[in-house]
């Protein structure tokens, strides 16, 4: 009956993320004011980003203004539609990151969405939705073209630009204008070979396929051509516009309305934006605002080439201390708990002992790592709006972030203090679930930086293990964790990446006392491995009194953040076992029912069970609907529509 009354607890109990010991803030469940939080949105450009209540991203958009825009979901007066409506109930905290430019809004949201894939966004299923203009610099005779999709390839990229038809107009105005070839031969390799193309009758190429240029001349229109789309638009422009001017006065208006058009689309063109870069490498960008000791660090994540996510941190500096060493000091804390290190960082401003930090860097990337600071071009604009955006955060959200950063990183630095440990980054949490030792599993939570990073989390179908013995239930979940966890390692050790399994935690949380604890120090202690377990012990009411840890019972405070924090991890491990156990369950009655039914065989009975979320569903299926699941036929669909109803006859005859 234990388990029983537990698993209606974990059913009736609030997300992680809201649960706070019995006390409900004034904020909502992340202390997150929406009404204060609508009225300090800005009047520019940008990317909004909803979440849930689990913290996970359910919606992006963009907005000419981030401050009209945002506010138009939490009006009551709008028609926003059913899916719309949907999700605005399920929004629990909002972000937003400023640009430049509606352009840059469109492609950024662009990236987030395909990063991120959220709910209630419309998801594209191939990834060509912005062109970009290709010089193949690698070529001997280079050609300018548009194309989808970038490759990590010698060729230089533009882009992504929004409009396809102002990028053809502009390689056609390129081509013509500096004669660039538009044909696939390969030279020159085949130069003679064949006659010259219209284009070279017509005075638009200058047919470098029969040698009538030499290779230098050729290439320095191409260079010309790459000033234009590198920035210099100014000539270009002036040289467009007093060609329609002459054209119009001369009563050539069909020639005018042509120069008006190229016009326009080398304006388009000349709209370039900073969220996707076309080197196609992996980047971090560094800003920082400061305000007397208070600063924010703004880092964005550049992943092959595009911008896909930030993240911000609240960091305490001495009054005046120079941002080199801030940024010094940050880059030392941030990289040394990151599993993965880009190929690049590119800050604000010089960090302190930069090249010993580059250094260091690259050794804990296993290859050469850059620190640079730009100072022109599009990477400076992006430093600039890292910037922009550190220094919205530091005026506006000055308070949410010391509270949030409280709740979560402040708790983790109080748990350590207590257990007179150095930094704690990752927590992980296991608890086991059954019902008399029917169908026991385990979960597996994690919690990085306060928060639960839910694409950690892991569950497990013992198998060892009959009846009910939680400790042996306990040593067989730890055992294939840590035992994973080890054998990816070994296969990843020479690879740049790291799977979830491959990252071990600073602190194992055990869901009870000196048993559970001893249990988890048996099996490290067995696969030679040195991580830190406490026991979370209870009073006679089964709530945490306090942390057993090296053989002692350690007295906390029930009113601080890091034992509200230990309360959210051990309901999240105990509610995200029960789920799994729930649908273990319903999942082995499904299956029993099913071995009853003529015709239906293995393969049926996983089809039958995936199409179908309970028996109910089940029952009340059509013969066309059960007819139309993959590996069903008519005769197994009438079999399995006879079995039920005619179980659901003879129930109504007794």
């Amino acid at each position: 009956m234990g388990e029983e009354k537990k698993q209606r607890e974990a059913e009736n109990q609030l997300p992680p993320e809201c649960q706070t010991a019995g006390e409900v803030p004034a904020e909502n469940c992340f202390g997150f004011h929406i009404e204060e939080e609508l009225k300090k949105l800005p009047a520019r450009p940008g990317v909004y980003i909803m979440h849930d209540e689990k913290d996970a991203i359910i919606y992006v958009g963009k907005a000419v203004s981030l401050k009209n825009r945002v506010r138009q979901y939490f009006q009551k007066s709008r028609n926003k539609g059913p899916k719309i409506e949907q999700m605005v109930t399920k929004i629990r905290r909002f972000e937003y990151i400023v640009t430049d430019t509606e352009l840059e809004a469109l492609v950024l949201e662009n990236n987030l969405i395909k990063e991120h894939s959220p709910r209630y966004n419309t998801m594209l299923k191939d990834d060509k939705t912005y062109p970009f203009i290709k010089v193949t610099v690698g070529e001997d005779y280079p050609r300018i073209f548009l194309t989808r999709r970038m490759l990590k390839d010698k060729a230089k990229y533009y882009g992504p630009y929004t409009s396809a038809l102002a990028v053809r107009d502009m390689i056609d105005f390129i081509r013509r204008l500096y004669k660039i070839r538009s044909c696939s031969r390969k030279l020159p390799a085949e130069i003679g070979s064949g006659r010259p193309c219209l284009n070279y009758h017509i005075k638009q190429c200058d047919a470098p396929c029969q040698g009538l240029i030499s290779r230098e001349e050729y290439r320095r229109s191409v260079e010309q051509a790459m000033e234009f789309l590198d920035g210099h638009y100014e000539p270009i422009f002036r040289m467009l516009e007093e060609r329609m001017l002459e054209a119009s006065a001369a009563m050539e208006f069909e020639a005018a309305a042509t120069w008006r058009d190229l016009l326009t689309s080398a304006r388009q063109i000349a709209q370039r934006q900073k969220i996707t870069h076309g080197d196609g490498e992996d980047k971090d960008v560094l800003a920082m605002a400061a305000e007397g000791t208070d600063a924010i660090v703004q880092v964005f994540f550049i992943r092959d080439g595009k911008l896909i996510g930030r993240e911000h941190f609240w960091v305490r500096i001495g009054m005046g201390e120079p941002m080199g060493e801030v940024l010094s000091s940050f880059i030392k804390q941030f990289y040394a708990g990151t599993p993965y290190v880009p190929k690049e960082l590119m800050l604000e401003a010089e960090a302190a002992d930069q090249e010993l930090l580059a250094e260091w860097l690259s050794s804990r990337r296993g290859s050469k790592v850059t620190i640079s600071v730009p100072r022109r071009g599009t990477k400076e604009k992006l430093i600039e709006m890292a910037h922009a955006n550190a220094d919205i955060v530091l005026r506006h959200d000055r308070e949410r972030i010391k509270r949030e950063e409280g709740r979560t990183i402040g708790a983790m630095k109080e748990i350590a203090d207590w257990l007179g440990l150095g930094q704690i980054r990752r927590v992980e949490a296991f608890d086991i679930s059954h019902i008399s030792g029917f169908e026991s599993v385990g979960s597996m939570v994690v919690f990085e930086k306060g928060k639960p990073k839910n694409s950690d989390y892991r569950k497990f179908r013992l198998r060892t293990i009959q009846g009910v013995d939680d400790y042996a239930s306990m040593r067989e979940v730890l055992t294939r964790r840590f035992s994973h966890g080890l054998e990816e390692r070994e296969k990843l050790k020479d690879m740049e990446e790291f799977g979830s399994f491959s990252v071990f935690p600073d602190l194992i949380m055990m869901d009870g006392g000196k048993g559970q604890v001893h249990v988890a120090q048996e099996v490290l202690e067995s696969l030679g491995l040195d991580i830190p377990v406490c026991g979370m012990v209870k009073d006679d009411h089964h709530r945490t009194r306090g942390l057993y840890f090296r053989d002692e019972e350690l007295p906390i405070d029930t009113r601080s953040e890091g034992f509200k924090l230990i309360t959210r991890v051990q309901d999240e491990a105990h509610r995200f076992a029960i789920e799994y156990h729930r649908s273990r369950r319903t999942k082995e009655q499904v299956h029993s029912v099913l071995d009853d039914i003529p015709g239906i065989g293995p393969a049926r009975r996983k089809a039958l069970m995936r199409a179908f979320a309970s028996m109910d569903e089940l029952r009340k299926a059509s013969v066309d609907q059960l007819a139309a699941i993959p590996s069903m036929d008519s005769r197994s669909a009438e079999s399995v529509y006879r079995f039920f109803h005619r179980q659901n006859d003879e129930n109504m005859l007794t």
